[in-house]
């Protein structure tokens, strides 16, 4: 095998396989990186079994051939070369150099023959298409709730469902819920599944924001395309919770405020916020929302920011990251809060009302 290429076009490619692989063993076939010239194209693939990673990047091709390499050096040392064009010559069934066109230096790198990568799983039901921007939005929206406790495996993904003309996608860690819906016509019916984090993340880097994202889920794994991309992922097997019993039907009050304030509020009040318990209090009155931590050894915070609101003096005492982190990912100007008691399940919406919102758990008062 031997080829030449941009080391910019290569590096960009070898970087998504490299948060693939999850060995950093040398020796093992899944710490290194598949790749085979194919016509006037290099095909890349990586895998750690569970999630698999493909695509196709453009090369001039001199000799064809396939090889794997060690993933972790093979990204170190295409960062450590110079902008330009790249030559790669496989030397023998065990080797493989790289090499600058322009620059007097020389890498050689241990290979593992290519006949000993895993084979991916083809996708066995149709794949259906919508807008990738609505996709990593509903991404966004949930994938910063789903729970990162192994006990509670059935929670460690974010859920995905068809209902009527709805998708949908819910992350919850038993504490707190994000849910947003997009209406796609056309879909066929898919199980409702759960889809680990990190096939989820890979899309939120590097998908951008025009076109089609392609997916086909079975009740064992789900496979997605865009661009040049293809992922597939093992899904998390178990019942996810029923979600729809968590959402409130109906809440009394409400109060709004804008959301860069608030979040500059939490910024600075949680500096001053007991680190073990994360609680910070809103106390909402007339035209006033402040936002102060408790008294500890270390001090207590207290910043008052406008609100709309009208009603009786009420606190509510939450996990501070749990209200900064859906405010993080939303981008509209004023958001709301909606509630009916301080002790029970508060929801945060957008100004106006859209396809998702959050619920959280209030915390003991005192």
């Amino acid at each position: 095998m031997k080829f030449t290429c941009e080391r910019s076009v290569l590096l960009k490619e070898i970087s998504i396989a490299q948060e693939i692989i999850s060995s950093k063993n040398a020796i093992s076939i899944l710490s290194n990186i598949y790749i085979e010239t194919d016509q006037d194209a290099l095909l890349i693939k990586a895998t750690d079994l569970k999630v698999n990673f493909e695509t196709k990047v453009p090369v001039t091709v001199i000799e064809s051939g396939a090889t794997t390499v060690f993933g972790d050096k093979f990204l170190g040392i295409l960062n450590s070369i110079p902008e330009g064009e790249l030559e790669f010559e496989q030397d023998g069934d065990m080797k493989i150099v790289i090499k600058p066109v322009l620059k007097k230096i020389r890498f050689q790198l241990k290979s593992i023959v290519s006949d000993k990568f895993p084979e991916f799983p083809a996708p066995s039901a149709d794949f259906f298409e919508i807008p990738v921007k609505d996709f990593k939005e509903m991404i966004q929206q949930t994938i910063f709730a789903v729970s990162d406790d192994e006990t509670r495996y059935f929670m460690n993904g974010v859920f995905f469902e068809k209902n009527g003309d709805k998708i949908i996608m819910v992350g919850t860690d038993g504490r707190r819920l994000a849910y947003i819906s997009k209406d796609i016509r056309g879909v066929e019916d898919f199980p409702g599944v759960i889809i680990p984090p990190k096939i989820l993340n890979i899309i939120i880097k590097r998908a951008g924001d025009e076109g089609l994202v392609s997916l086909s889920v079975t009740d064992r794994s789900i496979f997605i395309r865009f661009g040049s991309y293809n992922l597939s992922s093992v899904l998390i097997e178990g019942q996810f919770p029923n979600y729809n019993r968590v959402i409130p039907e109906n809440q009394s009050y409400s109060f709004s405020m804008n959301r860069i304030e608030m979040l500059d509020a939490l910024r600075r009040v949680s500096l001053l916020v007991e680190q073990k318990s994360h609680r910070i209090y809103l106390g909402v009155s007339s035209g006033i929302l402040a936002v102060y931590s408790e008294e500890s050894d270390i001090g207590a915070a207290k910043e008052e920011i406008p609100c709309r609101y009208e009603g009786k003096e009420v606190s509510i005492a939450l996990n501070y990251r749990y209200i900064e982190e859906p405010f993080k990912v939303m981008e509209d100007e004023e958001i709301s809060i909606h509630f009916t008691e301080p002790n029970r399940a508060i929801t945060i919406m957008p100004v106006p009302q859209k396809d998702f919102f959050h619920i959280i758990m209030p915390m003991q008062l005192d």
